[in-house]
């Protein structure tokens, strides 16, 4: 089999979930997240408002 123990790690759920609650947040990560969802959700938001706004003038005109 190749990479056994890539697959051995990949398949411990436990050791994985274990880790995950043991990991605490730093001093920068809730800005760091904040700004990264606003740079994420700005530009499909703007692109809905266009949508609406364009449905709205070609339904109107």
């Amino acid at each position: 089999m190749l990479f056994p123990k890539k697959i051995r790690r990949v398949l411990d759920v436990r050791k994985a979930e274990e880790k995950e609650l043991t990991e605490e947040l730093e001093k920068g990560d809730i800005p760091a997240m904040i700004i990264a969802a606003f740079l994420v959700f700005t530009p499909v938001i703007l692109l809905i408002i266009g949508i609406v706004w364009g449905l709205y003038w070609l339904f109107t005109h």
